[in-house]
């Protein structure tokens, strides 16, 4: 395998801490507090109206997002046959679990990967032929146009702008989320921005010793649209399919952001 990574993707595992600290002090600034999330109406290809419960292949996200953070390879197998029976598609996927390496590492997400081509050719060789599934509509930009990209994409996901001191303090980090996180990732608009949560808080919600960032992107999930009904069904989920720990992480997460609104 070519070991050559691009410079913008050396510090994924940077990426997610950076980022929940950033999204923190953009909560706490007045430009949030003053500002309404911004539900996005793009990047939704499954439909832009919004059920108050889960779907079964919603619901199939999650423990496969789960299993696939922790390395449970066994247990991401059969939750990968069961997706594909609830109707994810083969390059629904392939997005899931290539973002998992913004969350939980390289190592994992290609281990994922290639749980996910074993699990397609043994259906293959059973007669089961699944749907391969959207490739991204439009071309990623790069250079100037792509920060753009990214830099509005960030600020849609954290309804507002996000800065603060640790972006001055590190600057290149805050130039690698705008533009391969937010740009190259979240441009890709053959996942939808809610399906995308949905993997990232049962990724971090898997895995211990990250509750900042479950802090944030359960309060980015209800920006992009998901309901707080839905994000109770996502815990019920993790109970019901992957364990109670992270259920049990998931619920306090989402009980401490219903808390801060209210």
């Amino acid at each position: 395998m070519n070991n050559t990574i691009p410079a913008k993707t050396r510090s994924a595992a940077v990426m997610a801490s950076v980022l929940a600290m950033a999204l923190q002090s953009a909560a706490a600034s007045e430009s949030v507090a003053s500002t309404t999330p911004a539900k996005t109406t793009t990047h939704t290809t499954h439909g832009t109206g919004v059920s108050e419960t889960l779907t079964a292949r919603q619901q199939a996200i999650v423990p496969i997002a789960a299993f696939a953070a922790v390395g449970d390879l066994p247990k991401l197998n059969d939750a990968l046959n069961q997706g594909l029976d609830a109707g994810l598609t083969v390059n629904d996927n392939k997005e899931i679990l290539s973002q998992l390496y913004a969350y939980a590492g390289f190592p994992r997400s290609l281990n994922a990967l290639s749980e996910l081509m074993k699990v397609v050719q043994a259906r293959k060789q059973r007669g089961l032929t699944d749907e391969v599934g959207q490739e991204p509509s439009q071309t990623i930009p790069t250079g100037k146009a792509l920060l753009e990209a990214g830099t509005a994409n960030q600020t849609k996901l954290s309804g507002a702008p996000v800065k603060g001191a640790l972006f001055e303090f590190a600057p290149a980090v805050d130039e690698y989320l705008k533009t391969h996180l937010f740009g190259d990732i979240f441009e890709r608009d053959n996942l939808d921005w809610r399906d995308r949560e949905l993997a990232t808080v049962a990724m971090l919600s898997a895995m211990s010793g990250v509750e900042p960032q479950l802090q944030a992107h359960i309060r980015i999930s209800t920006n992009v649209g998901l309901t707080a009904d839905q994000l109770q069904q996502l815990v019920q989920v993790l109970a019901d399919r992957v364990d109670d720990a992270s259920s049990q992480r998931a619920q306090e997460a989402l009980k401490s952001h219903l808390s801060s609104r209210s």
